[in-house]
């Protein structure tokens, strides 16, 4: 069914849009000089620029009245007559349905597990374990490198997520509870995992423009509550840049990790709702004769 927005209604939804995102966009694409340790990871990490973060979609089957090609940064992709403009949700590409199936697949199951709030954040200490090659050299350790080691020893890993996992050292990988794989990573993803909650945004924007960019903002807000949690429970002393420590290695210092852990896969719920509900809409369009 084909929803139609005026002009009117589309330029104020453009608006809001760049009004969520734009200052974390434009702080980025104006830094120069020392690198952010906490907000470049959401431009690195997941390779998506500031500049497409700030480009607004509807998502598929939505009119825009008065729209021309002037207003919209995937003009290949929308079509445009003299009443206005529209993305087709039929026009998805072929080659990317498996992927699309995947992802309803893989969010489908996620949404049904039960959360583990047990981690405590530790992945990031063991990216740091018995090593001198620590991911952000510019920014001092809270604790000693002993302490710090010596965290990660008494209380080992409980990570259930191979993207994070993939960044711990070679002597920490053993500490973990689980040996996860690229294979087996969707077996252990589950919905309280600050990471998992963090990667739908990586997902709304992988099927951008058929995704709409109030998703991609909500999954972007989410994405950055989940990356401060991340780094303020990790071992780098952030309060130069304004974030006060989790001290995850005190018990109240879990407990707050917990409270924020808990609160991350609260907001994540409706916004994995979200994005499944877009990407079974494109999956049941797409598959319709052009």
């Amino acid at each position: 069914m084909v929803e139609s927005l005026t002009l009117p209604q589309w330029r104020a939804a453009k608006q809001r849009h760049e009004e969520r995102v734009g200052p974390f966009a434009h702080e980025r694409l104006a830094r120069t000089g020392r690198k952010h340790p906490v907000y470049d990871f959401l431009f690195e990490y997941y390779s998506y620029r500031a500049g497409h973060l700030l480009r607004w979609s509807p998502g598929i089957d939505v009119h825009l009245e008065g729209a021309t090609s002037d207003d919209n940064p995937w003009p290949q992709l929308f079509a445009f007559d003299e009443r206005g403009a529209i993305l087709a949700g039929r026009t998805f590409p072929p080659h990317r349905r498996e992927q699309l199936e995947w992802a309803v697949a893989y969010h489908t199951a996620i949404r049904d597990r039960e959360p583990q709030f047990n981690c405590f954040g530790l992945h990031e200490w063991a990216m740091v374990y018995q090593t001198t090659d620590v991911r952000h050299s510019r920014v001092p350790l809270r604790l000693s490198s002993e302490q710090t080691d010596n965290q990660v020893s008494a209380a080992g890993v409980r990570c259930t997520h191979f993207d994070a996992q993939r960044f711990f050292t070679a002597s920490a990988l053993p500490l973990n509870k689980w040996e996860l794989t690229r294979s087996n990573s969707p077996e252990h993803d589950q919905p309280g995992c600050v990471h998992v909650n963090m990667d739908l945004y990586k997902f709304a924007f992988k099927f951008a423009p058929f995704t709409s960019s109030e998703l991609l903002a909500d999954a972007f807000e989410l994405a950055v509550a989940a990356r401060e949690l991340d780094m303020r429970a990790s071992p780098y002393d952030l309060t130069e840049f304004g974030f006060n420590p989790i001290r995850v290695e005190t018990r109240a210092g879990r407990e707050e990790y917990v409270d924020g852990q808990r609160e991350i896969h609260r907001r994540g719920r409706p916004v994995r709702e979200k994005l499944l509900g877009e990407l079974q809409r494109i999956q049941s369009t797409s598959t319709m004769q052009i």
